[in-house]
């Protein structure tokens, strides 16, 4: 495997992705998919960190090394030991969803959490398609339970209804206007169990992948609706392991694209 050069033509393709804050996994596996047969142009993972903490020091390297993730060794529960039960009515618990959201085969099955800017002020909605970890993100003027309705909504029925089958929230109170969320959008919607972020893992992750574009303790009211629209489409459109190094954004079309000729030929 070839050693990655600042100065060659692969280097400009790989630095290029790091903008669009690719990991280094995704970057190495995607040039390996888009020349397979081409060993010159692969290059590990391991290479892109050496050769981005290898670069002369200088403003390219800061940037460079902003593009990386940030790793988190701890994660502050996000309730901050307050225990919210109680606060929303008609709850409906996740261990009656349907048993086939757990298996991820069939599409449609949402997730969607909410995070917040500074001194909670400001706030974006946030939802994540189980199956192909599609992205939307909603932008709320605050974190009451009326934005949440109209910015759910909205996000909601811009999806073909077929890929609105349930969505799963935490015990959040913003959510407390479920029931008619779920008779706008004729989605059902269900509640994990208080402190269990791990029921909504798509949703955890990707709230961690945001940070590094929304990060806490800033005023989120500064992104409008284009602006997180974009951040949602950077997201979309990289590469992932868990989907075999293809894109959320690359998978929902073809489960589109299945739906409606499926569509066209009950028409025909």
């Amino acid at each position: 495997m070839p050693k990655l050069h600042p100065e060659g033509a692969l280097w400009g393709v790989v630095s290029h992705l790091l903008t669009w804050l690719w990991s280094p996994r995704q970057i190495a596996r995607t040039l390996r998919r888009m020349w397979p047969d081409n060993p010159e142009r692969h290059v590990s993972h391991e290479s892109i960190y050496n050769a981005i903490y290898a670069h002369p020091k200088g403003e390219l390297r800061k940037c460079l090394v902003a593009c990386l993730r940030q790793s988190r060794n701890t994660r502050r529960p996000r309730s901050g030991g307050e225990d919210r039960r109680g606060q929303i009515p008609e709850m409906v618990s996740i261990h009656v969803r349907p048993p086939e959201v757990n298996d991820r085969v069939m599409p449609g099955h949402w997730e969607g959490d909410l995070i917040k800017g500074a001194a909670n002020r400001s706030a974006v909605g946030v939802l994540v398609e189980r199956t192909t970890r599609l992205v939307l993100l909603a932008k709320m003027p605050d974190a009451t339970a009326e934005s949440a309705l109209a910015a759910f909504t909205a996000k909601l029925n811009d999806i073909a209804q077929p890929l609105r089958q349930t969505l799963t929230y935490d015990q959040g109170k913003e959510m407390a206007r479920h029931r008619e969320l779920a008779r706008n959008t004729n989605i059902r919607v269900y509640f994990c169990d208080p402190h269990s972020p791990w029921q909504r893992g798509s949703c955890e992750n990707t709230n961690g992948l945001l940070r590094q574009m929304l990060p806490k303790g800033t005023d989120l009211s500064v992104h409008d609706q284009q602006a997180l629209d974009s951040i949602a489409d950077l997201l979309n459109n990289r590469p992932r392991q868990t989907l075999d190094w293809r894109t959320p954004a690359q998978l929902f079309r073809d489960l589109m694209q299945g739906i409606s000729e499926q569509r066209g030929a009950t028409i025909h």
